[in-house]
């Protein structure tokens, strides 16, 4: 297919068109669905947080569904192997020979829904898969399909039957995001779309569109990629991302991988907001969902009640964004 060309404005017309699509099965929430293209763009992993029953997973099956590209979905279970993730090497009784069977995470786009429910060595499988995008089995490496991105929900870890994630897994998501509950008018027109001739057992994406398809897709995720960043703006990422390694209030500061993120994610952010260049509060509204799951509070943190987004946001507050960058 012909590459496609995209320009700032252009593609932030294109995004709109995916953000119609997902609300038409996700209701509401728009500043949550921005988050998560803003990590699709970044060309990220996305991790969403929430309690059962608010749509997590229908927000990332339409959004799977919006920008084109194969999908497929595991639901994570405490007797799910690494295997039924990555897939492994069999002897094939026809031949008598040993056969590569690939596993479902040889997709566009892997649906790990309630990830935190297996335990750490499933959810280990996919370290490779996010940081390498590349699987091995039996000693040979097999590359992903591009783009290759995990989209993952998970309930909050005092549920019971879930699992902290690994330190390492959390840290190869580009971006957290928590699924709140809707206003009551979002709930309102959610149940009555719901409801309107079904009975409403089972929510679907039968509604939503392809918006992007893939060469599409790739094409703005390059152009986001090639945003100029002022030297001050990184210097403001940097600084935001330090201070969570100095600060008392945090036992394990994110690492430099974090400064990474939170530059990626700011190039999405102007990127859909229809800029061709980044400025500080690009950085600013996006730190604390960012950098606060690569934080580990320290108890005295934790029992006054300080989590990582209290945590990031203190800091915000203290360290001086950069003047005078407009273009």
């Amino acid at each position: 297919m012909e590459q496609q060309n995209f320009n700032a404005e252009t593609a932030s017309l294109k995004l709109e068109q995916v953000k119609n699509e997902v609300a038409k099965a996700f209701i509401g929430q728009k500043q949550l669905v921005d988050y998560a293209l803003i990590t699709l763009i970044a060309g990220g992993h996305l991790l969403v947080e929430g309690v059962p029953g608010l749509g997590k997973t229908l927000l990332v099956r339409a959004l799977a569904k919006a920008v084109g590209g194969d999908s497929k979905r595991v639901q994570f279970t405490p007797d799910l192997m690494p295997a039924d993730i990555t897939g492994n090497i069999m002897l094939d009784p026809a031949t008598g020979k040993f056969a590569t069977r690939k596993g479902p995470v040889f997709t566009n786009l892997f649906i790990a829904d309630e990830i935190n429910r297996a335990p750490a060595k499933t959810q280990a499988a996919l370290f490779e898969a996010m940081q390498e995008f590349q699987v091995s089995l039996d000693g040979e490496s097999h590359r992903l399909p591009f783009p290759f991105m995990v989209l993952a929900t998970q309930n909050p870890f005092e549920h019971e039957g879930t699992y902290p994630l690994p330190d390492a897994q959390k840290d190869r998501f580009l971006m957290k995001i928590i699924a709140g509950y809707p206003s009551a008018e979002e709930e309102k027109t959610m149940v009555a779309q719901i409801l309107n001739g079904n009975t409403g057992a089972e929510l679907t994406t039968d509604s939503v569109n392809t918006a992007l398809e893939t060469d599409e897709f790739n094409a703005i995720k390059n152009l986001a990629s090639s945003l100029r960043v002022d030297p001050l703006i990184v210097d403001y990422a940097v600084r935001i991302t330090a201070a969570t390694r100095e600060t008392p209030a945090v036992e394990t500061g994110a690492g430099p991988r974090g400064s990474l993120a939170l530059i990626r994610c700011a190039r999405a952010r102007a990127l859909l907001l229809g800029r061709d260049f980044v400025l500080p509060d690009d950085v600013k509204a996006l730190a604390s969902v960012v950098l606060a799951h690569r934080l580990t509070p320290s108890t005295e943190s934790e029992l006054e009640g300080l989590n990582g987004k209290r945590i990031i946001e203190n800091l915000l507050s203290k360290i001086e964004a950069p003047k005078g960058i407009t273009d």
